[in-house]
């Protein structure tokens, strides 16, 4: 509706007397919303106040003279200008019915469309280190990238889900020596744990693996592994403490199987994070390895590339990238005077691997703590002679879990750890993920465990499946009654639906295309949450105040066409955001 509103506009304008425009006007200057209050029509446009400097007449006059132009339309019953220059439109009520002869003709498609026209876009997202099961952070963002990746595809982008697999990293050695002195200490070594070690359970069933695979091999004595380490937290440094220890477990067991170490443990936490991910309903198209990408020798040519474009140098025996000549703070380290990468030279090297798969836009869905890094990549992209629009960063807030009132404590290393799949298992995929994308994502999220559990109209995700459940329910009555749906009959008789229930759902129908792509465009999954919850409310209200199954037949299948289309917008909607459609509750 929208867009043929716009299209209109846009007929008027051209229309328009000559010389009254200075300039032609672009089709996206004209921008049609829906009206805030009903009785300012259902939809509204600015158009004309915008147009105001380029015409010799008032924003009202040219509103004025724009409506005089509008052809006519089936879709209108009539339009005026309000206020300063505002065009109002009231929708003709065989307009309403439109959208439920789209529902019905289109389905499963309703609601998307071809605007994106087969751009291609890379979502990455999650993407945590693979040094621990997912936590209840990353549920949000998996949530959060899944369902833009869909919403995206709908508005007819081509898109590619990706996880980038950080297992080149410090936290990997730490993670990697944290099984290995699990290992020891299973057999009897009596070997600190390292205080800034990763102490939760799921390090010892890793340990374990490694004991079936390895023996005793990798067993050292104890006074070997601590021979002149310094001294741990709190009477040290944990940092320099658990470095040495990496170093002392090279030097002890050797490169070979230091590898082998890590290489189980980064098999096993993968395993893991890609079997929670996959029970979330969140897949991807290719997960990205860093350790890989280094090896393929990405990161060298990246930084071969910078050099070669005058945006490196080399200062105390380190080379830095220019970056403050490309909007960040100041000039950052690529490698450091030892001859190690930082962490920052293989991200510049995935992110142009990304542009050079052919990917137009860059969609980065990160934790709320990166948002420092985000001048500093489209720095490095603008270094490397990329455009710095191409990267589109997704910051995601913080969850906190609620039970009861009170917070849920939670914590990596010290093993107080809330998982993703422990959330899962207690309120359910569903609520999991209608509740992550309640909120928007630059917003953070207080989850409510007790009220995510609950089985009533305050929970959304009951709320909302429920009215998809009743119109199922109806549907069942209907056949138990020996009478069947006639979609002919209901389309015939849309002019019966004349109550004001009825027409706030038929007016909800209509807007489900542009909430997707408002959804979409504007990054913001809640949105379509808040618009489900909304058309759920119109339905019950209307279900709580009409008979559905009545004797008249024309006034039967209308109701019935139009609880069947409201079924299957949410439908739709519930399919976008990963969660189900249930046909009884």
């Amino acid at each position: 509706m929208k867009t043929e509103l716009e299209d209109l506009l846009a007929q008027a304008v051209n229309a328009l007397p000559e010389g009254l425009l200075r300039s032609p006007v672009e089709r996206a200057w004209i921008n049609v919303e829906r009206a805030r209050d009903a009785q300012h029509g259902d939809y509204a446009c600015n158009i004309a106040m915008r147009l105001a400097k380029l015409a010799s007449v008032k924003p009202r006059e040219l509103a004025a003279a724009i409506v005089a132009a509008l052809p006519a339309s089936p879709l209108l019953e009539r339009s005026e200008v309000a206020g300063a220059g505002f065009i109002n439109f009231y929708l003709a009520r065989a307009a309403h019915g439109n959208a439920l002869r789209r529902v019905f003709s289109e389905g499963e498609r309703y609601g998307c469309s071809s605007a994106a026209a087969g751009l291609p876009v890379m979502v990455e997202f999650v993407s945590a280190n693979p040094t621990g099961p997912l936590h209840v952070g990353h549920g949000r963002q998996a949530a959060y990238g899944a369902t833009l990746a869909n919403l995206l595809r709908a508005i007819g982008h081509r898109v590619h889900r990706e996880y980038y697999i950080n297992d080149a990293g410090r936290q990997v050695d730490i993670m990697t020596v944290s099984v290995w002195v699990r290992y020891l200490q299973a057999a009897g070594v009596d070997v600190p744990f390292p205080q800034n070690g990763y102490r939760a359970d799921y390090v010892q069933p890793i340990a374990t693996k490694l004991r079936a695979v390895k023996g005793a091999t990798l067993e050292r004595a104890a006074a070997d592994v601590v021979r002149d380490l310094p001294a741990d937290a709190p009477e040290g440094d944990k940092e320099q403490y658990v470095d040495a220890l990496i170093a002392r477990m090279r030097a002890l067991i050797g490169a070979a199987n230091y590898e082998a170490v890590l290489e189980l443990s980064l098999e096993a936490m993968l395993a893991d994070i890609r079997a929670d991910l996959a029970e979330f309903g969140v897949e991807f198209e290719h997960w990205a390895s860093e350790r890989a990408m280094a090896r393929s020798g990405a990161v060298e040519r990246a930084l071969a590339r910078l050099s070669a474009q005058g945006n490196t140098y080399e200062k105390d025996g380190a080379l830095w990238l220019r970056a403050s000549a490309h909007g960040d703070s100041e000039d950052r380290v690529l490698v450091r005077a030892n001859g190690q990468q930082t962490y920052f030279s293989p991200d510049i090297a995935y992110h142009l691997d990304k542009r050079a798969r052919g990917f137009e836009k860059l969609i980065d869905v990160w934790g709320a703590d990166h948002h420092g890094y985000i001048a500093r990549m489209r720095g490095a992209l603008m270094a490397l002679g990329e455009s710095a629009d191409c990267l589109e960063v997704c910051l995601i807030q913080f969850v906190s879990l609620f039970r009861g009132g009170e917070k849920v404590a939670m914590g990596k290393r010290d093993g107080q750890f809330v998982t993703l799949r422990q959330l899962r298992e207690e309120v359910g995929n569903d609520a999991c993920r209608l509740f992550y994308l309640m909120r928007s994502h630059d917003q953070p999220l207080d989850f409510d465990l007790e009220l995510a559990k609950s089985r009533n109209n305050d929970n959304p995700v009951y709320y909302i499946q429920y009215a998809h459940a009743r119109v199922a329910s109806v549907m069942k009555q209907l056949a138990s009654r020996d009478l069947a749906f006639d979609q002919a009959q209901a389309l015939a008789s849309l002019a019966l639906l004349e109550s004001v229930q009825e027409t706030a759902v038929l007016t909800a129908l209509a807007r489900f295309p542009e909430v997707i792509a408002q959804a979409a465009g504007n990054r913001t999954p809640h949105t379509l949450v808040h618009y489900l919850r909304e058309l759920a409310q119109h339905f019950h209200t209307w279900y709580n105040a009409s008979t559905f199954i009545v004797d008249d037949a024309a006034t039967r299948s209308a109701r019935l066409g139009l609880a069947l289309g409201a079924q299957q917008v949410l439908r739709n909607g519930l399919a976008l955001l990963g969660v189900s459609a249930p046909e009884s509750m």
